[in-house]
Formats: structure tokens, sequence, C-alpha cells
């Protein structure tokens, strides 16, 4: 595939000659960028579709209209190479509008139910979730040489959120949990997103799937994951001002404290 960049540039110079001007809005440079992105997307993904997304999330939040065209695209073809659908109620990926560098720009953001789709795309997971707990619910957990989680939700009134945790089961047979309380969830938030105080944050308007994902992506830590996966996973919280055929390897342009990103990375060989 051509380096998107370039293939931008072209089409740009291309529509100056036919006396036409060059891309001025977001919405200009997504209907430039419509053959890039036909090439980057999935076949579970129409162009026509993820085009129509976009211009929905941009209607839906005007706030994404006045970001930088560059950072918007950047985050817009994160979502395209990893085939997950933006700013839709399914959950998968957020486009988040955030003050980088004085600049308005456009952070990408992986949903909880992203990160599981992700997983399960690896080939590697026979089951992974994240759960909440709650203040009269059951709920134990041990470490140690024989780890054991025990969750048996309350029948009637749960109460409060008090802890989140996520478990997997690996295709082998391995297995793996984690546990967070809330208010361990909401420090890490605050550390780590750049768009927690924003009302446009998924923060704001689904902590619980956040929350979620936050747990889930700690416990990941702890499984041996392919290269690919955590190409993908480390795209999250990302803004990216430059479009190229693979944008797992254009540099974040991110201001803010990088959340570790350690997993543990199996050969591709050995799972063959």
């Amino acid at each position: 595939m051509s380096n998107l960049k370039n293939e931008l540039a072209k089409k740009a110079n291309n529509s100056v000659t036919d006396g036409n001007k060059e891309p001025q809005t977001i919405k200009d440079w997504i209907k430039v960028m419509e053959p890039a992105i036909k090439k980057a997307l999935p076949s579970v993904i129409t162009p026509e579709r993820f085009t129509r997304m976009a211009l929905t999330a941009i209607s839906v939040n005007p706030k994404l209209a006045e970001c930088t065209p560059k950072s918007f695209m950047g985050s817009l073809m994160n979502a395209a190479q990893l085939g997950l659908e933006p700013n839709t109620p399914l959950g998968q990926a957020y486009l988040i509008p955030y003050k980088n560098k004085g600049n308005m720009e456009v952070q990408f953001q992986i949903g909880y139910k992203g990160l599981i789709e992700l997983a399960y795309r690896s080939g590697e997971f026979a089951n992974i979730y994240a759960k909440e707990v709650f203040e009269n619910d059951e709920f134990e957990y041990e470490f140690g040489l024989e780890p054991v989680l025990k969750h048996k939700p309350a029948s009637g009134n749960r109460g409060e959120v008090i802890a989140y945790y996520a478990v997997f089961k690996l295709t082998n047979g391995g297995f793996g949990f984690e546990v967070m309380s809330k208010e361990d969830i909401t420090n890490h938030a605050k550390t780590y997103s750049q768009a927690y105080s924003s009302s446009y944050s998924p923060w704001s308007k689904n902590f619980d799937e956040m929350a979620k994902k936050t747990v889930l992506k700690k416990v990941l830590k702890y499984a041996p994951i392919k290269v690919e996966f955590v190409k993908q996973i480390v795209q999250d919280s990302t803004i990216k001002t430059e479009i190229n055929s693979d944008m797992t390897e254009v540099e974040s342009q991110n201001v803010f404290e990088a959340e570790e990103t350690d997993y543990e990375v199996i050969d591709q060989e050995e799972t063959k």
C-alpha cells in the first residue's frame, strides 16, 4: 500500500490543478481521503458506512469540527485500520476533542467493547470479560500459588459499585484476573487520561465501561499475546497528526504522561 500521506498530498494538488480549492474542512478531508480509507478498512465495514459514521460523529459532537483536520484524520484512520466503529452505540471506539499543545485535536480511544473485540480477533482468548462489583455482592479473591476469584451478585439491592475486575482464559487453558477498587480506577484515569475532565470524554458518560477497559488492559499485561495485538492496544488514547498506511508506526503527539505498555509478547511461531 502506498503511503497515505503522499496520496493525500497528490489528491490535494490535483484538486488545486483542476481549479478546486484544497480541502479546508474536516468533511472535505474525509471526502478526499475516502479511497485511502477504503484501502484501510476491513471487509466488515464499507467505506460508505464508515464515512457516514465519521460525519455523524461531527454532527453529534460539533467540537470535533473545531479540531485540526490532520488529528481528526489520524484518529479516523486508527479506527479504520483496527476495524472499530467510532462514536456509535456499539462503544468500540471514540473520537474525542481535546486541547493539546494549545490546539484542539482529536484523541483516539478504544472502548471496552472494542478491546474485547480485538482480543477475540487475536485468536488467543477462549473467554475474556470485566465486571462491576457492588457493595452488597458476595465477592472474594486471593492471589498466590492457587489464585481464587468468586463473585455472586446480590439478588436484590446491590448497592453502590465498589470495585471492578477482569478475567481472561486462553485457548490453551491459561487464565488470569485483576481487581481494582473504584478509587484506584478514578486515580488511574486522572493520571493517564488526557480527556478525563472533558465533558466529551467517555469517562463522563460511560464511567463503568471505561473502568472495565482499564482493569482489562491491566490484566492483559499478564497474558502472553501476539505482537499485532500489542500494537493495537497501544493505539488507545493517542493523538496523531500524520497519515500513514500503517498508523501503528506513527508517533503520538500526546503531551500527557503515557500509560505503561509492557505487555508479555509471544513469538508468532509459538502459536503455529
